[in-house]
């Protein structure tokens, strides 16, 4: 089983050099950018303390989600990954356990992430919503704070995706049919099985129905006005209140993002007349959602496609549980 699912460094994937459109990270917030051979040859793989069973690592849950998405869509190529981290837990080798740390050489420090998250593109799967080319995107994130790491070997827990990346401005647009919260696995053959009938059931044809009926709808300069200021007012709603009103999980720092993005984003900011479709609106909330940590990323990326569709209800419905960001 340890050599079922090789490393594909060099397999599956395109060179980044031939990239048409420039690459912006999906994420920012908290995170540094590495590759896939760091994670290979310059991280160790942490275990459950008590039975010193070892855990899926990163490189093989991103190796097993390319793999099995490729085989799912019947071979289609998929690009080389993008990989961020944070949360870097330091260590050091037996031999130099009495060393002060400036005397510390590189080959006696070890280090591994306790939170990755990354995306791989499936090129030749590419539409085009509002004017901005999207490509099928498939990725994942892992955190080992979420894992008992001090009891027996258990089954482990990934958060997997599948959806597109806009290459304007690499935004990722994740939809619920499209994201599993808490895949659980307890080896890697379990782990690629559930990823491969995932990806082989997604209805990407579904998600982008969906998306292009945003660029139908637009919100006036006082309707914006008065979606922020009801998203404002959100957080500090009592907490009955907040139970009838679809959940928002945006920050106060991410609604003033798209406050000024509304203004000054190239790409997506109001016409001349202060209109915004709700295209334009979903960008600016998977923009900001940028700065937010890897643990949180993909439950506010899928909240932005929720609140999005909730305002296309509330403009194109009489009665919409959604009526209250607009009243």
């Amino acid at each position: 089983m340890e050599n079922l699912f090789p490393i594909i460094q060099n397999g599956v994937h395109n060179d980044p050099k031939k990239e048409r459109y420039q690459r912006k990270p999906f994420i920012e917030a908290n995170s540094l950018e590495v590759s896939l051979s760091h994670l290979q040859n310059g991280c160790i793989i942490p275990v459950f303390s008590k039975d010193n069973e070892r855990t899926i690592s990163h490189q093989e849950f991103i190796d097993i989600t390319m793999i099995a998405c490729s085989e799912a869509l019947g071979g289609l190529m998929v690009e080389h990954p993008e990989i961020r981290v944070s949360h870097q837990i330091k260590g050091r080798t037996p031999n130099a356990i009495h060393k002060p740390v400036p005397e510390l050489l590189e080959s006696e420090k070890t280090i591994y992430y306790e939170r990755m998250a990354f995306i791989a593109r499936v090129p030749s799967i590419i539409e085009t919503i509002g004017g901005n080319p999207i490509t099928l995107t498939i990725g994942g994130v892992r955190s080992y704070n979420t894992e008992n790491l001090y009891q027996k070997k258990s089954p482990e827990k990934f958060k997997v995706f599948i959806g597109f990346q806009n290459l304007v401005c690499c935004n990722l647009c994740v939809s619920s049919d499209g994201f599993i919260e808490e895949m659980k696995a307890s080896n890697m053959e379990e782990l690629f099985k559930k990823i491969y009938s995932f990806v082989e059931s997604f209805q990407a044809e579904k998600q982008l129905v969906m998306m292009r009926q945003f660029s139908q709808y637009c919100l006036t300069d006082h309707q914006f006005a008065q979606f922020i200021g009801r998203c404002k007012l959100y957080q500090a709603l009592p907490k009955m209140q907040k139970k009838l009103i679809p959940e928002l999980s945006f920050n106060d720092s991410q609604f003033n993002t798209v406050v000024n993005d509304y203004y000054h984003d190239e790409s997506f900011c109001k016409n001349e007349l202060g209109d915004i479709n709700l295209w334009k609106l979903y960008n600016l909330f998977t923009q900001a959602n940028k700065s937010s940590y890897i643990d949180t990323f993909l439950q506010r990326n899928l909240n932005a496609i929720e609140i999005t569709q909730g305002l296309v209800e509330a403009l194109s419905s009489p009665v919409s549980k959604y009526d209250w960001f607009l009243s």
